[in-house]
Formats: structure tokens, C-alpha cells, sequence
């Protein structure tokens, strides 16, 4: 029976994907309205940790609850899809629009008309972009054209657009600088902790995890164990 009072748990898990060895997680669980930074997991592990976690896939072996609920007892497309609307997600594997605008790529979440945009989805784009920092003299810019850092902010308010209460980050440093990657890890916290967000983030960056704040677990892949980072440096 999963624990309502997790935000998510998995015991005994093992999935295959593909891997040298399938991905396991022996236990894991992590509190409501906290941060966690996970690290140890490539991309494609990354990614079928998402997938678990947000019910897209089931374990071969093992239970996954997430938000008080299993995964395996999501019923159909239609449950699923209520589902994870809870959740919002930083990755890569989203695709950003890139001959559109800023300001478009951010009304997509609540409108298809973005040409012109109405007035209604603008206000809430301005509000978005500058919870996440984004100048208004950059919203008409093309993401094509965009630095790095921009293109984070964009992904990380994409994330936000429809107020999920779990947000799920994969390598978001990934394409960044190191200069950029530690002010975009704390304006990350700085939103978590304003919405009181449940913040899970795949990483390779002990940087990231650090200013992120929180805990910061290291994955085993041989054992599915994790360790507790308790000293950074």
C-alpha cells in the first residue's frame, strides 16, 4: 500500500533498458515540498527513471509510488494523462520551437494562438518570464537565436507554465557553462521554495546539487543503493 505522506518511493526496482545491467533502485524515498539532486544516472538511465516515476513505463520487478499512488494501478491513456499533469519537466528531450519567440514558446503551454498572442496569454507569459528571469526586451527574440542560458530559462518555465506540484529535472547544467550552471541551479531553489515544489534533478554536477540545496544522493548502478552526499568538497 503506497505512503500518501511520500512525494515518491520505489522499492526493489530493477528495469531493463537497454544498459550493461538493468537500472535498479533497492529504496528510495523522497519528502513532499523538497529538493533532491540524484546523481549517477546517464542519459538514457535518466530518462527510464523518469519514465518509472511518472508511470510512462512500468518495473519489471519492484513497486514505484509517486504522489501517494502506484504506477502500476494508473488504469488507462486517460488516468495517466491527469496524472502527469502534476509534473512538470526540464529536459532536453522537450523540444523548443526554435524559429518561434520566446514569448510563443512560452504561450504554447496555454494557447495554440500565438499569432498574435491575446492578451490574456501575454499577461501570464510576462508573469512567467519574470519568475524565471527573462527580460521582456527577450521575449521577441527567436530561441533559435538564444544563449544557452536563455534557452535554460525558457525550459524551466515551460516546466512551470501549468503549476505542477512535482518538478522533474534531467542534466539541466548539462549545456551550460559553469558560470551559468550555478546561478541557473540557484534561481532553480529560488523558484522550488516559492511554489513549495517537490524538485527532483538527475545530475552529474555536484555544483548543481550543492547550490540547488537539499539533499544530494549518489546512485550505485551495480546495487541500486544510494549514498548520502553529506560533505561537498
Amino acid at each position: 500500500m503506497p505512503d500518501a505522506s511520500a512525494a515518491l518511493e520505489l522499492h526493489d526496482v530493477e528495469k531493463q533498458y537497454g544498459g550493461l545491467r538493468p537500472l535498479r533502485v533497492r529504496r528510495l524515498r523522497i519528502e513532499p515540498r523538497t529538493r533532491t539532486t540524484l546523481m549517477g544516472f546517464d542519459l538514457p538511465a535518466a530518462e527510464t527513471f523518469v519514465n518509472l516515476i511518472t508511470g510512462a513505463v512500468l518495473p519489471d520487478v519492484g513497486d514505484v509510488a509517486t504522489l501517494g499512488h502506484s504506477t502500476a494501478a494508473i488504469v488507462d491513456s486517460e488516468a495517466w494523462l491527469k496524472f502527469v499533469e502534476q509534473f512538470g519537466f526540464v529536459s532536453d528531450r522537450i523540444a523548443l520551437l526554435d524559429a518561434m519567440t520566446v514569448e510563443q514558446n512560452l504561450a504554447i503551454p496555454f494557447s495554440l494562438e500565438i499569432e498574435p498572442i491575446p492578451d490574456e496569454v501575454a499577461a501570464r507569459v510576462g508573469s512567467l518570464a519574470a519568475e524565471v528571469g527573462i527580460d521582456r526586451s527577450r521575449l521577441h527574440q527567436t530561441v533559435g537565436e538564444a544563449d544557452p542560458m536563455l534557452r535554460a530559462r525558457v525550459r524551466l518555465a515551460r516546466a512551470l507554465a501549468l503549476n505542477p506540484i512535482f518538478l522533474v529535472l534531467e542534466h539541466p547544467t548539462a549545456a551550460l557553462s559553469p558560470e551559468d550552471a550555478q546561478p541557473y541551479a540557484a534561481l532553480i531553489a529560488s523558484v522550488c521554495e516559492g511554489r513549495a515544489l517537490t524538485t527532483v534533478a538527475l545530475s552529474m554536477d555536484e555544483r548543481f546539487g550543492k547550490t540547488l540545496g537539499g539533499r544530494l544522493l549518489v546512485w550505485q548502478p551495480a546495487t541500486g543503493e544510494f549514498k548520502e552526499r553529506r560533505r561537498w568538497f
